[in-house]
C-alpha cells in the first residue's frame, strides 16, 4: 500500500492498521463461513440420516411380517388341512405374535384359508383388501434380494386401522393384517431432541403411524404434501403455522413414506455460533481500531494539532507560542520547542524591521513635504518670472507652471496619508482642470470637463496623463486663440475608459512633439481616434490593479519624462 497517497499522520496509520486487520478480517469470515457450512452439512445429514433410521426400521418390521406371512403360508400349504382345521390354524399363527388380528391364504383351486382374532373382520373384506393390494407394482428394494413380490399397504375396516403385508407365491397369494402398535414401538427411537417429530404417511398425507401414538396430533406435518422419490429435504411452513424443516424416505413406493420434522433448534445454534464466530473477531478488531485511532488522536495528532493551532494564532496573536508538555511524545515536543525558538528569531527580527519601517515612513513624510515645498517654490518663482514677458514667452512659462503644478498635485494626492497610493482620475483631473483654467486660459475662455469615472492610476501614470491634458490645451490654443475646450473621461467597458478633448469650433491641427508618444507609451494608452474637426483626439487606456513601484524607462527616441516612483524603503527621486 502507498501510505504517501494518504496526506496526514492519521490518515497513514489508519491505513497501515487497514492494511493489517483487514487479511485478518477477511480469514477470519472466511473461517466462520466454512465452519457454519460444516455445521449446517453436519446438520442436514444428521436429519437425512434420521429419516433413513425411521425407513429402515419400518422396512424392517414390513420384512419381519412379510417373513412371517411367507412362513405361516408356506407351512398351511405344505400341510394341506381341510378348510375347518386350516382356519383354525391360521388363527394359532395369529395369536403367537402380538398385534397380529387376521390372515388370508388363497390357492388355486382350493377354497380360501382364513383367519382372524377379531370377529368384526369379515372375510370379504380380507379378500378386496387383497385384490386391491394385488394390483400395486411390487415394492423396490433398497439392496440384496428379495425372496417374494410383495406389496404393503394402510387400510381401514370396521373403523379401526390396519397395516397390511400383501405377497404372491406359485398358484396363489397370502394377505397379513396387523395392528399399528408394533410400528409404533418400532419408531420410538428414544432420542433426545425434543423437536423431532416422526411418521409414516400414506400418499395423500394421512398419518399410519406417528412416533409415540401422537396420530391425532398432525399440526406438526407439513402443510404441503412433498411425497420423495426416495429421499427429500427441505423447509416448509407446517399445518399448524410455523415453519419447520423436514426430511422424508420411501418406505414402500408408491403409497408410504417416512417424515421427520424438526423445529429449527440446530440450525438456530448454528447461526447463532456462525454470528459468533463471525462477529466477535470482527467486533474485537473493530474495538482495537477504535483505540487505535484514540491513542493516535491522544499521543500524536492532538499535540500536531496545537502547533497548528498556534501558528495560525500568529496571524492574530503575535506572542503566541505552543504549550509544551511532559507528556508530549519526545519527537514532538523537539518539533514544538523549534517552532517555537523559530517564533522568538522572527519576532525580534519583525521587531527590527518595524523600527526600520518607522524610519522610512518617517522619511517619506519629510520627503513628501520637501517635495511639495520645492515644487511650490518652483511654481511661485516661474509665476514671479512669467509678470515680466508677454505674448509666446508668458504662454510658454504658464505652460511650464502648470507642468510643476501636475507633478504637485500628483504628489500631493499619492502622499496623502503619507505613503505612496493610487491617484483618483476624477480628483487629480478636477485640479489638473482648475489650474489650467486659471494659468493658460484667457478671460472668457473655458474649459469644461466631464469625468465619468472613480478609477484610480498609479503615480508613474497619473502624471504623464496630466502632462498630456496640458500639452494638448497648449497646443490648441496656440493653434487658435480664444477657443472653448472640452475634456471627457467615460467608461469605454470593464476596466477601460476613453478621453477625449474637443473645442467649440473646427481648428488647424499642430502635429504634436516626440514628447507625446512618450507620453502615451508611459500611459499605456492608445489613440483610437485622430485629432479631426472640433476633436483633438480621443485616447483610450486600462485601469486594473495599480501596480507597485513601477518605473516606465523612456524609449531611444521618444523623450519620455521618467516620472518619479517613492518606495516605503527608500527615499523619492526629485523630478528630472
Amino acid at each position: 500500500m502507498a501510505l504517501s497517497l494518504f496526506r496526514t499522520v492519521r490518515g497513514r496509520l489508519l491505513a497501515l492498521m487497514v492494511a493489517i486487520v483487514l487479511p485478518i478480517a477477511c480469514l477470519t469470515a472466511a473461517a466462520a463461513v466454512a465452519t457454519y457450512r460444516t455445521v449446517f452439512e453436519a446438520i442436514e445429514t444428521s436429519q437425512m440420516r434420521a429419516a433413513d433410521d425411521f425407513a429402515v426400521r419400518a422396512r424392517v418390521w414390513y420384512r419381519g411380517a412379510l417373513r412371517s406371512l411367507v412362513a405361516s403360508a408356506a407351512t398351511i400349504r405344505a400341510v394341506s388341512p381341510p378348510p375347518d382345521m386350516c382356519d383354525r390354524i391360521a388363527e394359532k399363527a395369529l395369536a403367537a405374535v402380538s398385534g397380529y388380528e387376521a390372515v388370508l391364504l388363497r390357492v388355486g383351486g382350493r377354497p380360501d384359508c382364513v383367519g382372524r382374532l377379531d370377529g368384526s373382520i369379515p372375510p370379504g373384506e380380507l379378500t378386496a383388501v387383497a385384490d386391491q393390494l394385488a394390483t400395486r407394482p411390487p415394492i423396490k428394494l433398497w439392496g440384496g434380494t428379495e425372496f417374494t413380490k410383495a406389496r404393503y399397504g394402510q387400510v381401514t375396516i370396521a373403523g379401526r386401522s390396519f397395516l397390511a403385508i400383501y405377497s404372491e407365491f406359485d398358484g396363489g397369494d397370502a394377505l397379513l393384517l396387523s395392528k399399528p402398535d408394533p410400528l409404533d414401538d418400532t419408531f420410538d427411537l428414544g432420542s433426545s431432541d425434543k423437536g423431532m417429530m416422526a411418521a409414516l404417511l400414506r400418499r395423500g398425507g394421512d398419518v399410519v403411524v406417528a412416533r409415540g401414538g401422537a396420530q391425532a396430533d398432525a399440526s406438526w406435518l407439513p402443510r404441503a404434501e412433498t411425497v420423495p422419490d426416495q429421499a427429500a429435504h427441505w423447509s416448509a411452513p407446517s399445518r399448524g403455522g410455523p415453519s419447520r424443516t423436514y426430511a422424508a424416505r420411501m418406505v414402500a413406493e408408491p403409497e408410504l413414506y417416512v417424515v421427520v420434522s424438526f423445529d429449527g433448534t440446530a440450525e438456530q445454534a448454528a447461526k447463532t455460533q456462525f454470528y459468533t464466530l463471525l462477529l466477535a473477531p470482527l467486533l474485537t478488531l473493530t474495538l482495537l481500531g477504535l483505540v487505535y485511532m484514540k491513542a493516535i488522536d491522544q499521543h500524536c495528532v492532538r499535540w500536531l494539532r496545537g502547533i497548528e493551532t498556534t501558528a495560525r494564532a500568529r496571524s492574530t496573536s503575535a506572542s503566541a507560542r505552543v504549550p509544551l508538555s511532559d507528556e508530549m511524545p519526545r519527537d514532538i515536543r523537539s518539533v514544538a520547542e523549534a517552532f517555537n525558538a523559530m517564533v522568538d528569531e522572527q519576532e525580534v527580527r519583525q521587531s527590527k524591521l518595524r523600527l526600520a519601517l518607522d524610519d522610512n515612513r518617517f522619511l517619506v513624510r519629510e520627503l513628501h513635504h520637501r517635495v511639495k515645498n520645492s515644487l511650490q517654490v518652483v511654481q511661485s518663482y516661474i509665476g514671479l518670472a512669467k509678470r515680466n514677458h508677454q505674448g509666446e514667452a508668458r504662454m510658454a512659462l504658464s505652460d511650464a507652471e502648470c507642468r510643476v503644478h501636475v507633478l504637485s498635485a500628483a504628489y500631493r494626492f499619492t502622499l496623502a496619508d503619507g505613503e505612496m497610493q493610487p491617484v483618483r482620475i476624477d480628483l487629480f483631473l478636477d485640479d489638473v482642470v482648475a489650474m489650467v483654467s486659471s494659468l493658460i486660459l484667457a478671460r472668457g475662455q473655458r474649459l469644461e470637463s466631464r469625468i465619468e469615472t472613480q478609477a484610480a492610476l498609479p503615480i508613474d501614470r497619473i502624471i504623464p496623463l496630466g502632462f498630456l491634458i496640458v500639452d494638448v490645451v497648449s497646443r490648441a490654443l496656440r493653434a487658435a486663440p480664444g477657443i472653448g475646450l472640452e475634456l471627457a473621461v467615460t467608461a469605454a467597458g470593464d476596466g477601460i475608459i476613453d478621453i477625449a478633448i474637443s473645442t467649440d469650433r473646427d481648428t488647424t491641427q499642430i502635429a504634436p512633439p516626440r514628447l507625446f508618444a512618450g507620453l502615451l507609451m508611459q500611459i499605456e494608452a492608445i489613440e483610437i481616434s485622430p485629432p479631426q474637426g472640433r476633436s483633438l483626439g480621443v485616447w483610450r487606456l486600462s485601469h486594473g490593479t495599480p501596480r507597485r513601484n513601477d518605473v516606465v524607462q523612456p524609449g531611444p527616441s521618444a523623450g519620455v519624462i521618467a516620472t518619479p516612483t517613492l518606495s516605503p524603503r527608500k527615499a523619492p527621486a526629485g523630478p528630472t
